[in-house]
């Protein structure tokens, strides 16, 4: 009898480490809607949050990277699709990047869209984010958030570094693998090139948007490189703008994985300086 209560408790906890996972991941959602139908009745548009962090999210709560897929896009542009035309979009993105294909599928989604669409970027929207960002009408960064480039990279290697490479050995010298990479390379820095020169010409005129398309895309800067505020200004983009603190609060909801020894610790309250 002492056997089996031992073992009917046995089972018990593993149910509960089964479904406490669940019951929080069902809150935390619960919680995120309510900062969204917040933002969304203060702002008076459709707001949509496009955010990649890892999550302490399965039964054994193992962290997933994420980043941009086609599943993203799907649902992107089935959110923009239920919006009215004329009903402004706000986009929350906080992301490295991903698929080539989704990053350019929302893009032409956001172009597409009659009313104003803003971008809000509180930390950093790197490579196919870039690229999601540079199609929105207006983009707002907090004075610390990034950008980055969107030059292709081919598996391991910077497109740009590989056309470098064959045209700076001989050709003789070089095995017909990097001569291929190279060919798919070119190909893929003249197709994002040419689709970042579509998404901003409208906007900043034919001159500008070569010159831009060229500086995000010909891989002046490693894939990684952070384009700040400031670096964005003197590009012609008039980026920092101050972040409505709904959105900070909309973050909070997607923390990182709990580590068992934080390495950042804070009393999480604005301070203001006392009056002598």
């Amino acid at each position: 009898m002492e056997g089996l209560n031992f073992s009917g408790l046995v089972w018990l906890l593993f149910i509960l480490m089964a479904f406490i996972p669940m019951i929080k991941q069902f809150q935390l959602q619960s919680q995120r809607f309510k900062a969204l139908s917040q933002l969304e009745r203060k702002r008076g548009t459709r707001v949509i949050a496009l955010i990649h962090r890892q999550e302490m999210f399965s039964f054994f709560g193992f962290p997933l990277t994420k980043y941009i897929t086609i599943d993203d896009s799907e649902q992107i542009l089935r959110a923009i699709r239920l919006t009215p035309k004329d009903m402004p979009i706000d986009l929350i993105m906080h992301t490295p990047g991903g698929l080539v294909l989704a990053a350019e599928q929302i893009a032409h989604a956001i172009r597409m869209h009659a009313a104003k669409i803003t971008v809000f970027v509180p930390h950093y929207a790197m490579s196919g984010g870039t690229l999601i960002a540079l199609a929105a009408d207006e983009i707002v960064m907090d004075p610390n958030a990034v950008l980055g480039p969107v030059d292709p990279q081919i598996g391991q290697y910077p497109a740009a570094s590989l056309i470098k490479v064959t045209r700076e050995k001989n050709i003789n010298d070089t095995d017909d693998q990097t001569l291929i990479l190279a060919d798919i390379a070119q190909k893929a820095v003249t197709q994002v090139k040419s689709k970042v020169f579509q998404i901003l010409k409208d906007r900043l005129g034919q001159e500008k948007a070569e010159e831009l398309a060229s500086t995000f895309t010909e891989g002046r800067w490693t894939h990684d490189h952070p384009i700040s505020c400031e670096e964005l200004i003197s590009l012609g983009f008039p980026v920092c703008a101050e972040m409505p603190p709904e959105i900070y609060e909309l973050m909070d909801h997607f923390d990182q994985p709990v580590r068992r020894q934080p390495t950042v610790n804070y009393i999480p309250l604005p301070y203001q300086r006392e009056k002598k």
